[in-house]
């Protein structure tokens, strides 16, 4: 019995950090609309293990991608996850080659309430934010009611990405 539990468990853990393709197509629909293209690859962002552990987050072989069209860096894209009030929900943020956030998109939001946090309004705030600001829940980003437990987590993570890709560009591993 422990045995069936623990494999289940096992199974369940290592499906949780692969990329359906439902969510990969939409992740190709974001980034051919954000940069104006019809194809592109995407190259796997490796960080020596020393320096990720001191990241704010981890980069994995699962979530962060430099773009590249025409042997041309276009920009980097990152897939991450965020807590709401009782499950997580997956994001992507899409920066350009200079490092500015292009765009921030809810994939797959799994609450009952809040799912207001995807909305195109409230994410366009995030738009056009440089590595090296951090910022502020209910100054910089705008409050939703009913939702806000996710959207200050959604702040938090891209404040925590932004600050990764900073420290990343700084020991110049972009």
């Amino acid at each position: 019995m422990k045995q069936t539990i623990f494999i289940t468990f096992l199974v369940f853990f290592i499906s949780s950090f692969t990329v359906s393709k439902r969510v990969d197509a939409m992740i190709i629909k974001e980034i051919k609309s954000v940069f104006e293209i019809e194809a592109f690859t995407k190259e796997l962002i490796k960080i020596p293990s020393e320096i990720n552990a001191t990241l704010p987050i981890q980069i994995s072989a699962t979530n962060f991608f430099k773009i590249n069209s025409n042997n041309k860096n276009l920009g980097y894209y990152y897939l991450g996850q965020a807590y709401g009030k009782a499950d997580y929900f997956d994001f992507i943020v899409i920066f350009d080659a200079d490092l500015i956030v292009s765009k921030v998109k809810i994939l797959v939001y799994r609450e009952d309430h809040g799912g207001e946090v995807g909305s195109k309004r409230w994410l366009k705030q995030f738009t056009g934010t440089k590595t090296a600001t951090q910022l502020r829940y209910q100054q910089d980003i705008a409050a939703i009611s009913g939702a806000t437990i996710s959207a200050k987590s959604m702040t938090n993570e891209v404040n925590k990405l932004l600050k990764t890709i900073y420290i990343l560009n700084t020991k110049q591993l972009l």
